[in-house]
């Protein structure tokens, strides 16, 4: 919940700075290596816009795939479920070097027309 509530904060404090009178789409990126979970999201989501100018909002939930660097040959590579070894070298040395996003890609809203 509290990291819809951080999304809400900066939603609103972007949308107050344009002069939105309604925020209508959010764009998230999230990656498959972290632990949110996009209904779960959504039901704080609703939960938390409501009476605000968010309220009604669609979530847009872009997931980024788990991408690995062998430590032992450099080869980077999307791991399948389960699996981190290397699929070149055999590897267990891994950097992760993507799949651990969590962003607020874009916001689309409406503003008051004159301002």
């Amino acid at each position: 919940m509290s990291v819809t509530q951080s999304l809400l904060s900066i939603a609103l404090d972007h949308a107050e700075k344009a002069h939105a009178r309604r925020i209508t789409d959010l764009y998230l990126v999230i990656g498959d290596l972290t632990s949110f979970v996009d209904d779960s999201i959504q039901f704080f989501w609703g939960m938390l816009t409501e009476g605000t100018i968010a309220e009604g909002s669609t979530l847009h939930f872009k997931r980024i795939p788990a991408r690995l660097r062998c430590l032992d040959c450099e080869l980077e590579y999307t791991p399948g479920r389960g699996e981190l070894l290397c699929p070149q070298c055999g590897g267990s040395k891994v950097k992760i070097v993507g799949g651990d996003d969590f962003r607020l890609e874009a916001i689309d809203i409406e503003g008051d027309e004159g301002k």
